[in-house]
């Protein structure tokens, strides 16, 4: 069964529907490859499900452990290849972490190991330098 459904509306911009919940989103090619800027691009999106991947799966290992991460907030900063062809290069990620108690150094390596290991991170090739920086 498929998860999303994407229509393209015209002026590089498509419109996609989570087919479990309804929630949409719509696309927009970037100012820089011929787009109108208006909205997330696809290369936006891709850097968003990696932070917001980060943050759910170290609440989920937080969660488990009785800490709470809300409020936590996260600042992705995606940089496009200057060179052919054009991707993603690097995703700089600063995650400005809030907990309901004071961490441990062991409590504070685990989260950060799980956010190194969430399924979006691992899912993009290794030539995508990926920077992660903490501030607890």
């Amino acid at each position: 069964m498929a998860t999303v459904k994407s229509t393209y509306l015209g002026e590089l911009r498509t419109t996609s529907t989570h087919l479990q919940s309804g929630n949409q989103l719509i696309t927009d090619a970037p100012t820089d490859n011929m787009g109108k800027g208006e909205a997330f691009s696809p290369t936006d999106l891709l850097a968003t499900a990696m932070g917001t991947c980060i943050l759910t799966t170290m609440a989920i290992v937080a969660q488990r452990d009785e800490i709470e991460l809300t409020g936590s907030d996260i600042e992705v900063t995606k940089i496009m290849s200057q060179t052919p062809p054009r991707r993603v290069d690097r995703v700089e990620i600063n995650l400005k972490m809030k907990t309901n108690i004071v961490l441990s150094a062991e409590q504070i390596k685990k989260l950060e190991n799980t956010a190194h290991k969430c399924p979006v991170s691992l899912s993009l090739h290794p030539d995508v330098e990926q920077v992660l920086v903490f501030e607890w």
